[in-house]
Formats: C-alpha cells, sequence, structure tokens
C-alpha cells in the first residue's frame, strides 16, 4: 500500500481513538446510581475570583457507593463549594457539617433509569457520528492523492481501509454504550 494512504489510515486511527475516548469520558458523565467521583467534574467554584474546577480546590471521596465526601483544601471554600453544587443542577443534596461536605446518591427510580438509557443512546450516536465524519475527511483526502501519482486501486484499498477502521470503532462506541446502559439498568 501506498505510504500517503498509510498516513492518512494511521491519522484516521488516531483521531477515531479521541473520538472513542471523547465518548467514554461522555457516557462516564452520566451517573449509573453509583457514586463516582467525576460526577461533580463539571462543578467549577470561585476561587479568589478564578472559576476553578472543584477537584483543584478540594478532596473527592466515595466512602460507599452511595455517597460522596467532599473537604475542601480551605475550610473557608466549603460555602462557596455549597453552593457551585446546589447551583450545578446534579440533582444532589450537599450536607455540610463544617469540615466536609457529604453528597447522598439517590437510588435511581425505573423512569430515571428509562432517562438516563437515552442519554446513553444519544452520547452513543454523537461518538459514531464522530467516527463517520472521520472516515468521510479520510476518504476525502485519500481522494485527493490522485495528482501525487496514487493509482485508482491503490485509492480503492485504502478506502476499503478506512471503512474496515471505521467498522471497529462503531463496535467500539456500541460496546461502550452497551456497558454504560446494563450498568444504568442493573438495580
Amino acid at each position: 500500500m501506498n505510504d500517503l494512504i498509510s498516513l492518512q489510515l494511521e491519522d484516521a486511527a488516531e483521531q477515531m481513538e479521541k473520538a472513542i475516548t471523547r465518548t467514554d469520558a461522555d457516557l462516564t458523565k452520566i451517573r449509573a446510581g453509583k457514586a463516582n467521583p467525576s460526577m461533580l467534574d463539571s462543578i467549577f467554584v470561585d476561587y479568589y475570583g478564578a472559576s476553578t474546577p472543584l477537584s483543584q480546590v478540594a478532596n473527592i471521596n466515595t466512602p460507599d457507593a452511595r455517597s460522596l465526601v467532599v473537604q475542601p483544601w480551605e475550610k473557608n471554600m466549603l460555602g462557596t463549594i455549597e453552593k457551585a453544587i446546589i447551583d450545578s443542577n446534579i440533582g444532589l443534596n450537599p450536607q455540610n457539617d463544617g469540615n466536609i461536605i457529604r453528597l447522598a446518591i439517590p437510588p435511581l427510580t425505573e423512569e430515571r433509569r428509562r432517562d438516563l438509557a437515552k442519554r446513553v443512546k444519544e452520547e452513543a450516536e454523537k461518538g459514531r457520528i464522530a467516527v463517520r465524519n472521520i472516515r468521510k475527511e479520510a476518504n476525502d483526502a485519500i481522494k485527493k492523492l490522485k495528482p501525487d501519482g496514487v493509482s485508482e486501486d491503490e485509492i480503492k484499498d485504502g478506502e476499503a481501509e478506512v471503512q474496515k477502521l471505521t467498522d471497529a470503532y462503531i463496535i467500539k462506541v456500541d460496546k461502550l454504550a452497551e456497558a454504560k446502559e446494563k450498568d444504568i439498568m442493573t438495580v
């Protein structure tokens, strides 16, 4: 196979891997009823005038499957952190005992599980679309190699390889979504 096509394939594989990583990260943010410190990744607090991720001003632990404990490094941040959690609309009520903030993770209702499963499907579809867009870009780049002396057969072979890559990465997205959906639907 032509070196130029090989480079395009490597680039496409790298981009598809990033799309998988992004999809996995997006799926991780969907809570499955179990406490996970990443549930608070989207929360930013005002730290001396700068919007700072919560994880950079406090320790976040999971003492058990149904609760999170947020322990600020500076006691004067307790109120700010508590307000940021309430304002974030993640559906958790912080309990401030003067030293730490406890967050009880309520069990998911059947209806909420279905909604979350729907969100998993939406995120998975975004991942598949990202992979398909990368396929399109790779195929366009391969077609543009014709003036560089790449033959029609090599271009067809390159496109076939891109399709194989695409199929493999879409299967990976589907497996991630399937695992997350199973996790959500498990009571």
